[in-house]
């Protein structure tokens, strides 16, 4: 981790006009196309969770401001950013979890089963590793979303959150509902766009 020489930044007036902000969030939802995903992970028997998560982390991790986090007013650059992804117990009680990213599947997957195990086996809500390398993201595959408002802690705040609703058959492709709120002191629409981009491109790469 480094941090950002904020008076080289050509963002230094929007990181400190949008800084001010009592919650300088924005949020925006799209769909992104599924298909080759959700077979794949039929194909080979794997959580079809695990596979888009996998995707939309390597996206995560392939655009340089999303690896942005706000420290004491100080931009700190992280080399990698996990996820902190709820998990949802028998009881429907969820837990929050720090799932190591790799860029190889398998060893996601192995790394979020880990934590799966770990909050079925425990009541508490929050993970051992609780740092700000990571997104927040949750999981509704039982309903298509057409927006999402994230909570707030009144605290400023600077980690990407995203929600993912139901993948559902439109024509002879599956598409499924993302949602997504970032700091706009951190990230533009630009680097939001980039951001869905790659994860449509790395959803297309399970062949």
């Amino acid at each position: 981790m480094k941090f950002l020489d904020l008076d080289t930044w050509d963002r230094k007036e929007h990181f400190h006009f949008f800084n001010s902000f009592l919650d300088p969030y924005f949020s925006v939802t799209t769909k992104v196309d599924v298909t080759i995903a959700k077979a794949y992970a039929k194909e080979y028997s794997l959580s079809f969770f695990a596979v888009y998560l996998h995707a939309c982390m390597r996206a995560i991790n392939s655009v340089e401001n999303f690896k942005y986090r706000i420290e004491d007013d100080k931009v700190a650059v992280y080399d990698t950013i996990h996820t902190s992804a709820t998990i949802l117990r028998p009881n429907k009680t969820f837990g929050f979890s720090f799932v190591p990213f790799s860029e190889e599947l398998l060893t996601f997957i192995n790394n979020l089963n880990r934590e799966k195990e770990r909050i079925f086996n425990s009541d508490s809500l929050f993970p051992p590793v609780n740092t700000l390398d990571c997104i927040y993201c949750s999981s509704m595959p039982w309903i298509p979303i057409q927006g999402h408002k994230e909570p707030l802690k009144g605290v400023k705040e600077s980690v990407p959150k995203f929600a993912f609703g139901k993948a559902e058959a439109s024509n002879s492709k599956f598409e499924m509902t993302i949602a997504a709120s970032v700091n706009h002191a951190l990230i533009d629409g630009y680097h939001l766009s980039l951001f869905f981009d790659k994860f449509q491109e790395y959803l297309n790469s399970y062949k």
